[in-house]
């Protein structure tokens, strides 16, 4: 019967026509805050803990979102990714308990209360410490309120009324205890070294915390005159102006420099060059060339009569090369700084390379790491003139002190030119990739300053070292995509030394006291957990307000001069140690550790994975988590990195507005979020038609189960009809394959099994031929309530399935199921494949739909050449031979039904008017096909032909049947 008109008034009331009250329309804009409510009236998700509570856990850890602003798309894919897991594991069977976590501590809210001070015309100088951490305090409170009800508008379930903060007092207080632990196991020291430390936010920086970015650099040629040595150890130099050359893209770094580093394998040359000879790697010499000044060369004209550049090579002239030393053979010797009355020397340094440069590496120990170590190898001050507040001290002379290390730049480079040691143009430049801070974004520096360090490389446990630890448990993790572990790994093995302090205002302390009398620093892992317990009832602020000798026993005295006056450090620890201790702070005391899962996006590899699994290995010798699951970033629809400065930025509760939270959930379940994830009006439009092909479905389903009682009225399988019986075995082939993406957490393979089943089985097959049957036959004949039986299967299941993910739409369509049921999708158990599918039938149906496929074409052919209107006006003629003859004959029953025809008949030869149907694939043999007109009359009733219409009967055979 067709779906379209309305039978006769006569027989109206007698056809099954399909009904509910379950809307077309998903109108989920209005839906979903009502859902939410629902949700929370009914206590959802306490019921859903307390149905698992024996179930094994399923821990996901969640990682912290700063609470800072409203959400951004990145924040909606990783949350709803979250969710989708959490989701799944409850109604498989474990017991997933999502807490929510926010990071409350750090410079971006410290800033943000500087701010609303200044518009206040509040000076900060004129509050105390604990009143600016009150404020800091209050501010982040707001912003996790406003997160809150964001994140729960997405549809994300879990325990939003008990989060973890880490400006939570027990947080705080379990922070300083971790760290605690580091001391016991002699983990801490302190030391002045180079870090990263950015000049405008006056902080040191960790790794995770600095991005690489294209950087336009001076560059500067620099001569550094030798002393006497190089003459003696290289005769040919005596009586010769020598100069050692170096390279640098950071001028303002000279006037700390204090050595020159050779690489003792490789070969130097003296070159004359103008009135000077200069000593420069070999290999580099003819790269070195190239870049003076032409009058340094000697040169009136870089370039051959003929006008083309002087190849870098013609340049070396063989007559000018003075002499040839090794790199060990210059160690030691002496040069002059090019600024100070002081001398450097030669050092030897592996870090030396030739793929730059001169060959010859400028050292400032207080300004580079290598630069650093080398410096402790051979005894040199780690001399550091540059402030916290970005500007040069007293020590570099009056025409720097003061002045601000970038903007120190061209001073320099003046000061070389005016001392004629600089070789190249002023104004030369380089485009590298240099590191910039990640919140400010502007250039950072390396500069030594004293900071509280953990050591990597110190043994942790017997004789392997702390990296090595690291490294083992980085091994056992489950890392998801696969290139995880190498990204982390690599990361773990470079790294220097953990910094963990910063000189910032808004965080936890790090309680270690310094004598007053000799400056001795008291690191006691007894006073720090004399400290936690202070802070987890009164929180950070005690230790800022309580004498430090409270906190150490009475009358203590320092190890080192025995006196008994001691202060504070004011440093802070770094907040990705806040962040790090989440699995001991939260899962730990509620859960269980190792999670079995952390969630985040790629740049977690060298932040929250990567503190979290160095504070859990130096604390409990264990990985936090057993699997690392990562996420892409979120880029516009051509690709592009979204921006506000672009103008191509979405924001979700914009999104929200327009498409509903569930569409919006689509997109993240229906992305390969393994790579970055693009968002556009555009990809919207699409999720949105597919989120109305399911609707649609779960609808139809819906609808034709009005009268359905599954308890009284359902079939028993073995009874059930082969069409109906095959559509069972399809959707637990369907349900295997969407556990096992579920599990494998591929999302997006969920998405497209469920809409492909949608659409390709349901919606065009299996559907499409009911109708008929459901329309037509006894209401409550086997045959109809056969389909129910099955219709009823494939909605309890498909809403089961789509839970996770299209999580409204779920819960509403789950409200009109028929027959006993869970007060909520939620409180059900994820389905498992409730039969195995009969490979016989299977093959059978496969067939059978390959011919309906083709005769489709036919009758679409035909409704095109106005021979047909509705298909039920045409009757199909099929010719065959051989096996694809006698499988025709052994289903001729069903060929009417699944063409959707009044007739069908099947003939040994074929009529000149038909076509091949091209099904020899799949019958062994092909088969002919003609469309013709039906016979007999329309039935009035199913709009089925029949020739048994003629005989005078009301209605055809079939309709009888069903009206008696």
């Amino acid at each position: 019967m067709s779906d379209t008109g309305t039978p006769p008034k006569d027989y109206k009331d007698s056809v099954n026509l399909p009904k509910t009250d379950f809307p077309m329309k998903g109108n989920l804009a209005q839906l979903e805050p009502k859902m939410l409510g629902w949700w929370a009236e009914k206590g959802i998700w306490g019921k859903i803990l307390e149905r698992r509570a024996a179930a094994e856990p399923f821990v996901l850890t969640d990682g912290p979102p700063y609470a800072n602003g409203h959400i951004h798309a990145g924040h909606a894919l990783n949350k709803i990714l979250k969710d989708i897991v959490v989701k799944y594991r409850n109604l498989a069977g474990r017991r997933c308990d999502y807490i929510p976590g926010w990071d409350t501590h750090g410079l971006p809210i410290e800033q943000a209360v500087e701010k609303r001070l200044k518009d206040k015309k509040i000076d900060k100088r004129t509050l105390d410490r604990e009143a600016f951490l009150e404020q800091c305090r209050t501010y982040a409170m707001e912003f996790i309120d406003i997160q809150r009800t964001e994140f729960k508008r997405l549809g994300v379930l879990g325990d939003w009324d008990h989060p973890y903060r880490t400006l939570d007092f027990s947080y705080e207080a379990q922070e300083i205890r971790e760290l605690a632990t580091f001391a016991k196991r002699d983990m801490l020291y302190r030391r002045k070294k180079p870090v990263y430390f950015c000049v405008t936010d006056q902080t040191a920086l960790a790794e995770a915390e600095v991005e690489y970015e294209d950087h336009a650099s001076p560059s500067v040629y620099v001569a550094f005159p030798a002393g006497p040595e190089v003459a003696e150890k290289v005769p040919k130099l005596r009586g010769k102006n020598v100069s050692f050359v170096i390279w640098t893209t950071t001028p303002w770094t000279l006037p700390a420099n204090l050595a020159i580093a050779m690489n003792g394998e490789y070969e130097y040359v003296f070159y004359t060059l103008g009135e000077r000879v200069i000593c420069v790697a070999k290999d580099l010499l003819p790269k070195v060339l190239a870049e003076v000044k032409a009058d340094e060369l000697a040169v009136k004209n870089a370039k051959l009569p003929g006008g083309e550049e002087v190849a870098a090579a013609s340049l070396v002239d063989p007559e000018r090369i003075v002499a040839y030393a090794r790199g060990d053979e210059l160690e030691g010797c002496t040069y002059q700084h090019v600024f100070y009355e002081r001398q450097g020397k030669i050092l030897l340094g592996e870090h030396v390379t030739l793929e730059a440069g001169t060959g010859l590496v400028h050292t400032a120990p207080g300004h580079g790491q290598e630069d650093y170590e080398v410096g402790l190898k051979y005894g040199l001050d780690i001399y550091n003139p540059v402030r916290l507040d970005g500007r040069y001290d007293e020590s570099v002379g009056e025409r720097l002190t003061g002045k601000k290390v970038f903007e120190a730049n061209p001073i320099v480079i003046d000061m070389l030119a005016e001392k004629g040691v600089l070789l190249n143009d002023k104004s030369d430049k380089v485009e590298h990739s240099y590191p910039h801070c990640w919140r400010c974004h502007n250039p950072v520096i390396l500069s030594a300053t004293y900071q509280w360090f953990i050591p990597l490389d110190k043994p942790l446990k017997g004789d392997k070292s702390y990296r090595q630890q690291v490294l083992d448990e980085v091994d056992k993790v489950q890392w998801v995509p696969s290139w995880g572990h190498s990204r982390i790994r690599g990361m773990l093995e470079t790294r220097p030394d953990w910094c963990i302090s910063r000189q910032r205002t808004w965080g936890v302390p790090i309680p270690i006291a310094y004598c007053e009398g000799c400056d001795e620093s008291v690191i006691s892992a007894e006073l720090m957990e004399k400290v936690a317990d202070a802070v987890e009832k009164e929180g950070a602020g005690v230790w800022y307000r309580t004498p430090v000798k409270e906190f150490l026993p009475a009358g203590y005295p320092c190890k080192k001069c025995g006196k008994t006056e001691f202060r504070r450090e004011t440093d802070i620890l770094d907040v990705w140690f806040d962040s790090a201790c989440a699995f001991s702070a939260v899962s730990e005391r509620r859960q269980r550790v190792p999670a079995d899962l952390f969630l985040e996006g790629s740049d977690q590899h060298r932040g929250w994975f990567h503190s979290s699994i160095l504070v859990a290995v130096g604390t409990r010798d264990m990985s936090p988590y057993k699997a690392c699951l990562t996420h892409g970033f979120v880029v516009d629809g051509q690709g592009q990195k979204m921006s506000k400065s672009l103008g191509n930025t979405v924001a979700p509760e914009k999104l929200i507005q327009q498409y509903g939270a569930e569409v919006l959930r689509l997109w993240v379940a229906s992305s390969d979020y393994r790579n970055d994830v693009r968002l556009s009006d555009q990809i919207m439009k699409g999720l949105s038609e597919g989120y109305r092909k399911i609707r649609n479905t779960i609808r139809y389903a819906l609808s034709n189960l009005y009268d359905f009682e599954p308890e009284k009225d359902a079939v028993p399988a073995d009874k059930l009809l082969p069409l109906d019986t095959w559509a069972r075995g399809r959707l637990a082939e369907v349900v295997a394959r969407v556990r096992k993406a579920y599990d494998a957490y591929e999302f997006h393979l969920v998405y497209a099994t469920v809409v492909d089943f949608c659409a390709s089985d349901l919606s065009a097959v299996y559907f499409d031929i009911l109708k008929d049957r459901l329309y037509t036959s006894k209401a409550a004949g086997p045959a109809r309530r056969s389909a129910q039986t099955v219709l009823h299967e494939v909605a309890t299941v498909l809403l089961q399935l789509l839970a996770p993910v299209m999580s409204f739409t779920s819960e509403e369509a789950w409200q009109y199921l028929p027959g006993k049921k869970a007060e909520s999708v939620y409180l059900t158990d994820f389905p498992e494949p409730a039969v195995k599918p009969d490979a016989a039938l299977s093959e059978r149906y496969e067939k059978l739909f390959a011919v309906r496929g083709a005769v489709q074409g036919l009758l679409e052919a035909a409704r095109r050449d106005k021979m047909i209107g509705a298909s039920l006006e045409a009757r199909v003629v099929l010719s065959a031979s051989g096996k694809a003859l006698e499988f025709l004959k052994a289903n001729a029953a069903e060929l009417p039904g699944l063409f959707i025809v009044s007739q069908v008949e099947l003939a040994d030869a074929a009529g000149e008017k038909a076509q091949a149907l091209n099904v020899a694939q799949a019958l062994g043999e092909d088969v002919k096909a003609e469309v013709l007109t039906a016979k007999g009359e329309k039935c009035p009733r199913c709009w089925t032909y029949s020739e048994k219409m003629a005989s005078g009967a009301p209605v055809c055979e079939k309709c009888q049947d069903a009206l008696s």
